[in-house]
């Protein structure tokens, strides 16, 4: 029996992530009642450890990620962004140390990755769902990036999976449109891997996860490695890019669209 067999991970009072394990299939689920399950900053730190933890078991062979209340993620935890992303070096310190590292752990576990989603997967929330294997969607849910209307743009780290998933025109669609959009639209994108209807997305999932478990693990190991090896990355980026991108942070757009969301009105946007 694992250690993270029917357990969960607490974080910020609110909301956690859970973990179950059912034989070679690991189930994790982020939950954050009330709020769409926004990814706070303790949860951001839970998916990481979780998902480093998993890619640890031999005795594994897939993960499926999903919401609970049948909604996926609303994204990050904006209620946070006073407090944690108040100046530059709050910025880069939540960019940087607290959210890619997690994309990071769930994009390199060595287990195929299953994202089952139901209702929202907007913001934070697709970031996620891009960073895994396979997506499969209940025809209603909703996706998009609408951090447009808060006032920054998306960090490189976290763009890159989207750029990967998408591609260039999608990914700037995504992002300078600002829109929230339905399952459909996000199967033509090439987001998805597959739309079904609401009622069967669990059963869905768990038939998908069945048919790798019933596969040959190293097999599923060596073709993840694979993709990611012949599957063209840019080189990283200089400290210098890395500085100039967070410039934004402490920028009046970038405060007044936060402080704008946080109050439910109209942000007005200067370019300053």
């Amino acid at each position: 029996m694992n250690e993270l067999n029917e357990s969960h991970i607490d974080s910020a009072p609110g909301g956690h992530v859970k973990v179950e394990q059912h034989g070679a299939i690991a189930l994790v689920t982020l939950s954050h009642p009330g709020r769409l399950n926004a990814i706070s900053v303790a949860m951001w730190a839970s998916i990481r450890q979780i998902f480093t933890a998993l890619s640890a078991q031999d005795d594994l062979r897939c993960v499926v990620l999903r919401g609970d209340n049948k909604q996926f993620a609303a994204g990050a935890d904006i209620s946070e962004f006073p407090r944690e992303r108040a100046d530059m070096a709050g910025v880069l310190r939540y960019h940087t140390e607290i959210l890619a590292p997690a994309l990071v752990a769930v994009g390199n576990c060595r287990h195929p990755v299953l994202a089952q989603i139901e209702g929202v997967c907007v913001g934070g929330g697709l970031e996620l769902a891009s960073q895994c294997d396979l997506r499969i969607a209940g025809e209603s849910a909703r996706f998009g990036v609408p951090i447009n209307r808060l006032g920054f743009p998306m960090a490189p780290d976290e763009m890159r999976g989207l750029l990967a998933l998408a591609g260039r025109a999608v990914t700037l669609e995504i992002l300078l449109e600002g829109r929230v959009f339905g399952a459909a639209e996000a199967q033509a994108k090439g987001l998805l891997t597959r739309i079904v209807p609401d009622s069967d997305v669990a059963a869905d999932v768990m038939r998908a996860a069945r048919r790798i478990e019933r596969g040959a693990p190293l097999a599923a190991r060596i073709n993840k490695l694979t993709a990611a090896r012949l599957c063209a990355t840019p080189d990283p980026l200089t400290e210098t890019e890395r500085k100039a991108f967070f410039g934004y942070a402490e920028s009046r757009d970038h405060r007044e669209g936060v402080a704008a969301f946080l109050a439910g009105r109209v942000p007005v946007f200067t370019g300053e």
